[in-house]
């Protein structure tokens, strides 16, 4: 027999050769947050939804005083959209309008509407994406009121739609006083949208906002006065709105365009240019296309690379 093999009729022998010599077995699989969100023809409901759990995970072993949080808002529910109507119910009820109550209008109306679904994973991407300060998805849907507030807003669009007109108002009075955040519930909003901060911002009954708009907090698209109709700004898609910017009137700001920090928007401001100053003037536009520019404000969050255009900014 050759040396150095095991003899045959040996089990144990045999048993311990094949322990010593085989493989190490392959390492548990370690679940990973990812720092990006996945391409879109993935499954983006599920893919966020798993992510959000992993990070309530390892947030209720890393810090006990929130496992009890955490496990009733994430971790006890099956989907993203009950845990988000549980979440926006349980932050939005008062001694008047239950809990439960609004569990329930939150939970159907996000069943209901498959595009309302979409709409707050594209919000939860946006945010992921462009706030330097949001460090998880699980973070955004928990503590950014300016995401909280755009998905109550959602479902109180959708009564407004159904003609359920003092429950859409009911809602919308409770998202301002509780987010500091008031959007008629007529208002129309597109998804992948970035509320910032949020606290202050006013949306007016007609105004429309694109898909892929950034708005910082105090921002206010409002109306010029007593009149009735169509009288509220029609935001494209892409566009950027810094902080404290005011736009006023049924005036149309193109895709791609910025609207500086502190502005006072009454004109039309064309696709892909930067408006700044009160009253706000144009600075020069960028050639492009801005449906198929990847560079869009919206997206990018750059406020500042128009400076270098406005001759007499002086320090």
């Amino acid at each position: 027999m050759p040396a150095g093999r095991p003899q045959e009729h040996d089990g144990a022998s045999q048993s311990s050769y094949r322990r010593s010599h085989s493989p190490p077995p392959p390492p548990l699989p370690v679940e990973v947050v990812p720092a990006f969100p996945p391409p879109e023809s993935e499954g983006e409901e599920s893919w966020v939804w798993t992510q959000i759990k992993a990070e309530a995970r390892r947030d209720a072993d890393a810090e006990p005083a929130l496992a009890s949080f955490l496990y009733a808002t994430v971790l006890s529910h099956p989907s993203l959209p009950r845990s988000l109507s549980f979440h926006l119910a349980n932050k939005l009820c008062s001694s008047t309008l239950l809990s439960t109550l609004l569990y329930d209008l939150f939970l159907a109306s996000f069943t209901a509407h498959p595009t309302l679904r979409a709409a707050v994973v594209a919000d939860l991407l946006a945010a992921r994406s462009r706030d330097p300060a949001c460090v998880g998805f699980s973070q955004c849907l928990l503590n950014f009121k300016g995401f909280l507030a755009i998905q109550a807003h959602r479902v109180s669009h959708v009564l407004w739609a159904q003609q359920r007109r003092p429950l859409a108002l009911a809602l919308q009075s409770r998202v301002a006083d509780v987010f500091a955040v008031d959007i008629h519930p007529a208002a129309v909003v597109g998804k992948g949208i970035l509320l910032d901060h949020a606290t202050g911002v006013v949306i007016g009954e007609t105004a429309v906002i694109g898909d892929n708009v950034s708005i910082l907090h105090h921002v206010t698209l409002g109306g010029t006065g007593k009149a009735v109709g169509d009288r509220h700004p029609k935001i494209g898609d892409g566009v950027l709105i810094g902080a404290g910017a005011t736009i006023l009137g049924n005036v149309k700001i193109g895709a791609g365009a910025k609207i500086g920090a502190g502005s006072l928007v009454l004109i039309d401001v064309p696709a892909r240019n930067t408006a700044v100053g009160n009253p706000a003037r144009l600075i020069g536009g960028r050639k492009g296309d801005a449906e198929k520019d990847e560079d869009m404000p919206g997206q990018s969050m750059d406020h500042t690379s128009f400076i270098r255009q406005w001759s007499d900014y002086i320090i």
